[in-house]
């Protein structure tokens, strides 16, 4: 019997063919919230030179074709559901297998041991996207959370270096390139970027990450920070 094909249907987004075929019981579902975070991102990734994801909107391959990375994330003013979550550190160990915007992403959580239970459980559906708003779309590019911890998250930033330090499972030390006013590091501004318009271009000096059989060494690569000022979809 002859298959019939909706005229187009390859040609859709990635984003409106997943899941068009049949229900899939494993993808998180969004269940939103009032929450809203500001303070810093910062990460190291395995890119050669500046994330082409940045200027691309996720729709080039990364420079080594996946990107494998770590994040932190500094909340400086912050709540979820009334709980403050001001002061908490986040870190994230992210691997993607190609291009940033077709999803497939597998994660790890590394949340502030300081975090009381609704601070920690917050966050948590916040960085999984199911809390909804900014993080919203992670419920689709996020294929596989590995783990989901408490640690002692320390988030060091003086400067121009930032540094990301989870015991031995994380070691991450970043520093903002130098532009032609030594004031004012190399920047793109005004982007469409989902983590923020502002991106700091920056590039890493000692960072290795040991966990969930990963060893990943990220010296020299490429590296980015971003004021970020995000929502749910309540706030």
């Amino acid at each position: 019997m002859a298959i019939e094909r909706v005229a187009g249907a390859d040609r859709l987004p990635v984003s409106q063919r997943i899941d068009q075929r049949m229900a899939n019981p494993k993808r998180r579902k969004m269940a939103p919230t009032d929450w809203a975070i500001k303070g810093e991102l910062f990460l190291n990734c395995s890119c050669t030179v500046f994330c082409p994801c940045v200027v691309s909107l996720g729709a080039h391959p990364p420079t080594e074709g996946h990107c494998y990375a770590w994040m932190a994330i500094a909340i400086d003013a912050g709540h979820y559901e009334g709980e403050s979550l001001a002061g908490l550190n986040v870190g994230l160990m992210v691997e993607i297998p190609g291009r940033m915007a077709e999803g497939g992403w597998k994660v790890a959580a590394y949340v502030d041991e300081r975090a009381s239970g609704k601070a920690y459980n917050g966050l948590l559906q916040i960085f999984s996207g199911a809390a909804g708003g900014t993080t919203g779309l992670f419920t689709m590019l996020v294929s596989e959370i590995v783990g989901a911890e408490r640690e002692k998250v320390e988030i060091v930033r003086d400067g121009r270096k930032r540094g990301l330090y989870i015991g031995r499972k994380i070691q991450g030390e970043i520093e903002m390139l130098e532009g032609a006013d030594p004031e004012h590091p190399v920047m793109i501004s005004n982007s469409k970027y989902w983590m923020g318009p502002d991106i700091i271009a920056a590039k890493g000096l000692k960072s290795k990450v040991r966990d969930y059989g990963r060893i990943w060494d990220f010296g020299g690569k490429s590296a980015e920070i971003c004021p970020i000022d995000w929502k749910g979809p309540k706030a």
